[in-house]
């Protein structure tokens, strides 16, 4: 998959239009808890202002209702970072296509930045409305799409606004294009032997990209809430656990095509049980053949991380997406946190699949051991499943 690069764009002088992904944590103070993904937009606005731009930043951040302005869902904070990171002025728009705001972008100087105002105060930007895309369009010359994380969604500061460049004037920035490029290699070139971890709540949101991935890798490791659904079908009783029961066949489809193909698949031998899902829940450590009625998996066991550390030993190349457990409850934590140091220790590449695995590498302390660590959670499964984002699509040669 080729994509336009900003290097091959003019853009000496030029009044150039960004669409980053600052849509980052913040704690109950408002303080921002991490800004991995304002740093990752670094190297394409440093390279913008290396060619003498104006530039224009875009962002969306949180679920602001009924696009009407709201302080807690405002980029004040993002100004704040950005700033601090570039040394730097950075003018925080008032809105986001507003007269004044359109003032200050037709002013804009060579080596300025204007940051626009919260993409979604505009309720068009989620309807992909051709009018909000237009007007956005007409605030520069250039548009550069550097936000991977939103790029699964057909917006208009992401999709609608490119059908106002022409081929010569809108481009993939720094991190979109490693984003693309890394996932691109990982799945099409990858150096075998090439493992997939792949957990989380439900098999339905990564059934498609397990399907994706089965002719691609040689092993797969199941865990997660999702667990439970193969090993039902496999005739365990999993008592309370989460169960897609309207999936059953699909995983046993799964399962097959796996062995049809040669693929190891692996799913968790024994598992922490609850009482109850609650953070003060009972729990019990047990086999995957003795879970009682009325208690639930939450976490995987012991034994099970022993066999995944046995059977990542020899893997040369590893992508995980999606937790053991529930991470967010001590209890059940420990399962992804065991994983999360034995792949940090992999003499491998190891690629993490963005969300809410990413979330879990940092909490651990293991993000920097990690050879990728993608910024969007929704885009990266996209791409596992084999999808043309929509906002990639139109940058592509």
């Amino acid at each position: 998959m080729k994509l336009l690069s900003i290097k091959e764009c003019e853009l000496f002088q030029k009044k150039v239009f960004i669409r980053c992904d600052f849509n980052v944590p913040m704690d109950e103070f408002g303080n921002i808890t991490d800004d991995r993904r304002i740093r990752s937009a670094l190297a394409t606005i440093k390279y913008c202002l290396d060619q003498e731009c104006a530039i224009i930043l875009a962002s969306h951040f949180g679920r602001p209702k009924g696009g009407v302005f709201s302080q807690e869902d405002s980029l004040h904070h993002v100004a704040r970072r950005l700033h601090q990171l570039l040394k730097m002025d950075v003018t925080l728009a008032p809105d986001v296509v507003g007269d004044e705001t359109k003032a200050l972008a037709a002013n804009l100087k060579h080596g300025e930045i204007l940051l626009l105002e919260n993409l979604r105060f505009e309720i068009g930007e989620t309807k992909n409305d051709a009018a909000l895309s237009a007007q956005l369009a007409s605030l520069a010359e250039v548009y550069i799409n550097d936000a991977f994380g939103v790029s699964h969604r057909a917006h208009a500061s992401v999709a609608g606004i490119t059908d106002h460049f022409d081929a010569q004037h809108k481009a993939a920035g720094f991190l979109l294009l490693k984003e693309i490029e890394f996932f691109d290699t990982l799945l099409e070139r990858p150096t075998r032997p090439f493992a997939a971890i792949v957990g989380g709540s439900k098999v339905s949101g990564k059934l498609q990209a397990l399907l994706h991935l089965l002719p691609r890798v040689d092993k797969i490791l199941i865990g997660g809430g999702m667990a439970f659904t193969f090993l039902k079908a496999l005739g365990h009783d999993v008592g309370n656990s989460l169960v897609e029961d309207e999936l059953m066949e699909e995983a046993k489809e799964v399962m097959a095509e796996a062995r049809t193909l040669g693929v190891k698949f692996y799913l968790p031998v024994d598992v922490i049980i609850a009482d109850k899902f609650q953070s003060d829940a009972h729990t019990r450590a047990v086999s995957i053949q003795e879970i009682p009625d009325g208690w639930m998996g939450l976490d995987i066991g012991r034994a099970t991380v022993e066999l995944y550390r046995q059977v990542l030993e020899n893997v040369e190349t590893v992508l995980w997406n999606g937790p053991m457990g529930v991470f967010e409850m001590e209890k059940f934590a420990k399962g992804s946190n065991k994983i999360a140091h034995i792949v940090a220790d992999m003499d491998a590449t190891t690629v993490v699949g963005g969300g809410d695995t990413a979330d879990l590498v940092q909490r651990v302390g293991v993000d920097e051991d990690m050879s990728f660590i993608s910024t969007g959670g929704g885009a990266s499964l996209e791409l596992l499943e084999g999808k043309v984002l929509p906002g990639v699509k139109p940058l592509m040669k």
